[in-house]
């Protein structure tokens, strides 16, 4: 594929990630991603190309050890409210930091289960953060691999052509 033919793909499937809608246990959602994930994009430049990817590899490493906390933390006989609830901010924290909207919305929902205390509704949540997290996780990582195959053919990221 050429690299103007990559660019508008990766145009196109960075401008469905923001405007994608779909069914979730809060409800019908739009987007994956939202308008902090735009303002990490434009932080990379030809000084440092792999930003966005570095960025988003970190925020999977640190999904996956808070995912595997909050499971273990609901599967104890007693369980910590207050723990899980710190495990459920960082997530939070960590998925606006990156713009992962659906991820952030699930964790707001969580923290209230915390707050009242309710077993089902946390394991609900926990379940509905793990689907939308290994959805987001699937589509950044196509993502990044598209901006990958554009730089090794020698092309640039076209940042400015989004609008949304």
């Amino acid at each position: 594929m050429e690299v103007v033919q990559m660019q508008r793909a990766w145009v196109e499937y960075t401008k469905s990630l923001f405007r994608e809608f779909s069914y979730s246990f809060f409800g019908w959602m739009k987007g994956f991603l939202d308008a902090q994930f735009q303002q990490l994009q434009l932080l990379q430049d030809e000084s440092n190309p792999d930003f966005v990817a570095e960025v988003v590899s970190l925020f999977f490493e640190d999904s996956e050890r808070l995912l595997s906390d909050l499971t273990f933390a609901l599967e104890q006989q007693s369980i910590d409210f207050k723990k899980v609830d710190a495990h459920v901010h960082q997530l939070k924290g960590s998925s606006s930091s990156i713009g992962a909207q659906r991820v952030k919305n699930d964790c707001i929902a969580f923290r209230s289960f915390c707050e009242e205390q309710n077993i089902e509704g946390c394991q609900r949540c926990l379940q509905q953060v793990k689907q939308d997290y290994c959805l987001v996780k699937s589509k950044l990582e196509a993502l990044i691999r598209l901006e990958q195959q554009i730089v090794a053919a020698g092309g640039s990221i076209p940042v400015e052509e989004l609008s949304f």
